[in-house]
């Protein structure tokens, strides 16, 4: 079943990594998205803004959209065996996340400090939608997602591979005290009731960002992304 994503950076991206796009649609004449789909002979279509919003479902389009086959999901076990040898690797398990706009910069930020993958549910979440995609600025293509239905039950088959996990609440040992010297999946809980009850019994640290303003929680992407790069700058330092 034909899918729509949308955005100028979407589009390059997808087209960039030869994805499987059967076509894109343009308001306007974009001559660095054209050429690049005359490149890999991707045909393309112009039509008006209020088509290409009835595409979308949106009218933050940007003038682009993509008609691809549903996004492609992987496996946990081809998220796993992506580790390099020599290499600790790096999962984000997000705890029913919400909002596509925390996933989707999750996933830009997960590509940025070469994550292995991120792991979601298949129900009571966010899913691929094209306002991830969107906010992703591409990285829905780059990094690898698997979706699943029992997160309890993947988190216990990561840890028997001898994978550590690792939730982000606010009630745990300061971030920066752990070396992250194993193989992560880094917990991001929901942006209201954070990580379930079911999840933090399973995790092997629960690690808290310091906070001394008056502010007393950051946004879930935000969260992520400090977490993500601490462990990225612990793994690989000056």
């Amino acid at each position: 079943m034909a899918q729509y994503m949308y955005g100028r950076n979407v589009a390059k991206q997808m087209l960039k990594d030869g994805k499987d796009i059967k076509g894109i649609y343009l308001s306007s004449n974009d001559k660095e998205i054209v050429a690049m789909a005359q490149k890999k002979k991707i045909p393309v279509y112009q039509g008006d803004r209020s088509r290409l919003t009835k595409l979308a479902g949106t009218d933050k389009h940007q003038g682009v959209v993509v008609e691809i086959n549903e996004i492609k999901t992987y496996s946990v076990s081809d998220i796993t065996s992506s580790v390099k040898d020599g290499e600790y690797g790096l999962i984000i398990l997000c705890d029913e996340l919400e909002d596509p706009h925390n996933l989707g910069a999750i996933l830009r930020t997960a590509d940025a400090v070469g994550a292995n993958g991120v792991i979601f549910k298949k129900t009571n979440a966010v899913g691929l939608t094209p306002a991830v995609a969107k906010t992703s600025a591409g990285a829905i293509s780059t990094v690898k997602c698997a979706s699943v239905t029992n997160l309890s039950r993947t988190i216990d088959d990561l840890k028997k591979q001898g994978w550590w996990v690792v939730g982000a609440d606010m009630n745990g040992q300061d971030y920066r005290t752990l070396k992250y010297d194993f193989h992560t999946v880094l917990v991001i809980g929901n942006e209201g009731k954070g990580i379930s009850r079911l999840v933090k019994e399973k995790c092997d640290y629960i690690i808290s960002l310091p906070m001394v303003g008056k502010i007393t929680s950051l946004n879930a992407s935000v969260s992520a992304g400090i977490l993500m790069y601490s462990i990225f700058e612990k793994r690989f330092p000056l």
